[in-house]
């Protein structure tokens, strides 16, 4: 049974990330989003400690808390004044922005539990069943086999470098 400090931390962790999560979204100062988002990360990363996974939450905090977060952080400030306030979002985009956000999060819901995951498996069929384990989980994870995700995190992590090249670029025009 698992003991009541490690669920009142569950709980603890899981408010702070929700709270910084939303202040991260709803503030107009992009440094304080950033340094939101790094109270996000932190606390993922203490996830990551309590289920046992030292390395995972390790890495967590060395490469987004530390190594993607302060690549932000030097984008950001290349690229406009911090203290530039943004503008208020109309009503009209708001309301887009709703919209987009509750068809996306249905079209990827329907997406993550229909689409094979491992061999065959969807993610529905394989949490109701205790044949995939975290060895084949890893696996597809890091494979560049049918259904692997390597090649598409590779993807993203040159489109993040990218938009930093791009950033540096227009900083330097001004």
């Amino acid at each position: 049974m698992e003991s009541l400090g490690n669920i009142v931390l569950y709980f603890a962790v899981s408010l702070i990330i929700i709270v910084f999560s939303v202040m991260a979204v709803k503030t107009r100062k992009i440094l304080r989003a950033a340094t939101y988002l790094l109270f996000v990360l932190i606390g993922t990363a203490v996830f990551y400690f309590q289920l046992g996974y030292e390395f995972l939450g390790a890495v967590q905090i060395a490469v987004y808390a530390g190594g993607i977060l302060v690549l932000f952080v030097f984008s950001i400030l290349l690229t406009q004044n911090p203290a530039d306030d943004t503008q208020a979002l109309t009503n009209h985009r708001r309301f887009v922005g709703l919209l987009a956000t509750v068809f996306g999060t249905a079209f990827l819901g329907y997406a993550l539990y229909t689409m094979p995951f491992v061999e065959g498996i969807s993610l529905s069929d394989a949490l109701g069943s205790s044949d995939v384990n975290m060895q084949m989980i890893g696996h597809k994870l890091l494979s560049t086999d049918k259904f692997g995700y390597l090649l598409p995190f590779e993807a993203v992590s040159v489109l993040l470098l990218a938009c930093i090249i791009g950033g540096i670029t227009i900083a330097r025009k001004r």
